[in-house]
């Protein structure tokens, strides 16, 4: 544990990427975020209305509690995970309890692990990654979405249902930020037209699978009493409003 300026108590959290996918220039490269511990003020976030209204509590809940000078719309959805189970922890402490099927649980979250990260498939440095569709054999590049591109998607995806409030094309709205390049061609328009049009649903679902397999994160699962298979932690309200 540190201090900063200020005397309240910090923590130095590893990032799921181990900083691999961020440029030598930014701190994040360094694959660890200092946060520090909850206060009065972080609670004012959580419950500010405004910030509750636009779906962006956490977001600045988080950035209330980074200490590190990064920027944090760089972070990917993996690392920022990590940051919000940290942020739990150091807000209201490691025991989380919630119920699943109709039994009690909780369970200590300081004792979640990152998913293992095959780092042959980084190139330390840069957010790319190689794919080639099974189906169409076409090369592609794709990258990890971070949160700049989260809010990206969020606009487009709140202008198209202004248009159309009946419209639900998220997933191909999502493949356009995320694929970089086809065969080579870099080109947006080409790109976008490429996931309209000619990105057949097979390979749409095997890039989404092998995007969860590279993908770094927070393992949040767990085994259920008496399962033999894991499953997701519910995140719900009382995650950060234990209260609820």
């Amino acid at each position: 544990m540190s201090e900063n300026k200020f005397n309240t108590p910090t923590e130095i959290i590893e990032l799921p990427s181990k900083g691999l996918i961020y440029p030598a220039s930014s701190l994040l490269s360094k694959g660890e975020v200092e946060m520090k511990y909850m206060t009065a003020k972080e609670e004012d976030i959580l419950t500010n209305q405004n910030y509750i209204q636009k779906g962006t509590v956490l977001d600045e809940l988080i950035k209330s509690l980074i200490v590190s000078d990064i920027n944090y719309d760089d972070l990917c959805t993996g690392d920022k995970n990590a940051l919000l189970v940290a942020a739990r922890i150091l807000g209201y402490g490691k025991d989380y309890s919630f119920t699943y099927s109709g039994e009690e649980y909780t369970i200590d979250l300081s004792l979640l692990e990152n998913k293992p990260l095959d780092e042959s498939v980084f190139k330390k440095g840069e957010n790319e990654f190689k794919f080639k569709l099974p189906a169409s054999g076409i090369d592609i590049t794709f990258k990890l979405l971070t949160n700049h591109d989260e809010k990206k998607i969020k606009a487009e995806m709140d202008g198209l249902k202004k248009i159309n409030k009946n419209i639900s094309n998220e997933l191909s709205t999502r493949l356009k930020y995320m694929v970089t390049s086809i065969n080579g061609n870099r080109d947006l328009k080409d790109i976008r037209d490429f996931v309209e049009q000619q990105f057949l649903a097979r390979d749409s679902r095997a890039l989404r699978e092998y995007v969860k397999e590279v993908q770094p994160d927070v393992d949040l699962t767990f085994f259920p009493d008496g399962g033999n298979e894991k499953v997701s932690i519910p995140v719900g309200l009382s995650f950060f409003w234990p209260d609820i």
